[in-house]
């Protein structure tokens, strides 16, 4: 345990001799260095160091006995000022982030501006950090085929209510068994979700890197600033602007809310799905399905899947 100290700036040594000085409650050097079995000259130094750190007083005679400050006294002062100096290194670093983005986005070389991620471990890794760098906003293509349960490029911890986070689904993705339910998981704890034809999976930190596969989940392309980077950006721009949105339920605001299962199957019907579809996610049968939507539609007084998807529009259903 003491080598803990040694992230404060107390080697390990001294902290042993501090420890036992903590336990004996006083002690002189012979005492301690027989408990310790170190040289008595080696304690005489390190209890000369202890007090004048503060972490130590003299006591008065001979011979000479120190008594330990109490810990919490020690230590408290002790971690605040490495807090204080990480704080200074972490604003440091982000200085020199900032620098070295304008000096590479002018003059990095071509082959610098794709970075060709290899492992998936590494891959993991890159995606990882793309979301603890993202200050303001981050994008996402979904869509399968996934590695594990959900998409690998998905937040991990991010916490939506500081960053804006926007995703689009691609239609595949809602026919999935229990996707949907992710779906709306995360449309709850803030992200803007829509649902559309997404070309490919995509992760964009802050409009200054983008991620995309290299032919498979072992492999990616790391985008860094650069004209093909603003082409990621318009392109994910451009397929957001033609998706269907569904991240505007509200429960508060519609004439009647939906029960958790109708609220999925309203989610696939705005995606375009066909019954057949909706049936595989659901593991119903067709007549089920279209038993589920005449009744909704009888719900809201609609004729026509057209109808009912204006209502669900007007209802803030999705």
């Amino acid at each position: 345990m003491a080598r803990m100290w040694e992230a404060v700036g107390i080697a390990e040594q001294d902290a042993r001799v501090y420890e036992a000085l903590v336990r004996c409650r006083h002690a002189d050097a012979s005492t301690l260095a027989a408990e310790l079995a170190l040289p008595r000259h080696r304690i005489v130094r390190t209890l000369a160091l202890l007090a004048g750190r503060g972490l130590a007083t003299r006591l008065p005679g001979r011979p000479a006995r120190f008594a330990a400050v109490a810990p919490d006294e020690v230590a408290a002062p002790l971690i605040a000022g490495r807090e204080y100096e990480l704080l200074q290194l972490r604003k440091h670093v982000q200085g020199l982030s900032d620098d070295h983005r304008k000096a590479t986005a002018t003059g990095r070389h071509p082959a610098d501006l794709v970075e060709v991620i290899e492992g998936r471990a590494n891959v993991a890794k890159a995606i990882t950090v793309l979301h603890q760098e993202a200050q303001d906003q981050v994008c996402l293509f979904d869509r399968p085929p996934y590695v594990g349960e959900g998409s690998e490029y998905e937040a991990q911890g991010l916490d939506v209510r500081k960053i804006e986070f926007r995703v689009v689904y691609d239609r595949s993705s809602l026919a999935l068994p229990g996707r949907i339910d992710e779906i709306w998981k995360s449309v709850r704890r803030g992200e803007r979700a829509r649902v559309g034809e997404v070309p490919m999976k995509m992760l964009l930190c802050d409009g200054r890197k983008a991620l995309i596969p290299a032919g498979g989940a072992d492999s990616s392309y790391l985008i860094h600033s650069s004209a093909l980077l603003d082409a990621m950006c318009a392109l994910f721009e451009a397929v957001w602007a033609k998706s269907i949105l569904l991240s505007d339920l509200d429960g508060a605001g519609g004439d009647g809310d939906l029960e958790g299962g109708d609220e999925n199957l309203m989610g696939l019907l705005a995606a375009g799905h066909t019954d057949d579809s909706i049936a595989r996610t659901f593991g119903w049968n067709v007549r089920t399905v279209r038993r589920h939507i005449h009744r909704l539609s009888e719900q809201v007084g609609a004729r026509t899947r057209f109808q009912l998807g204006m209502e669900a529009v007007r209802r803030r259903w999705i």
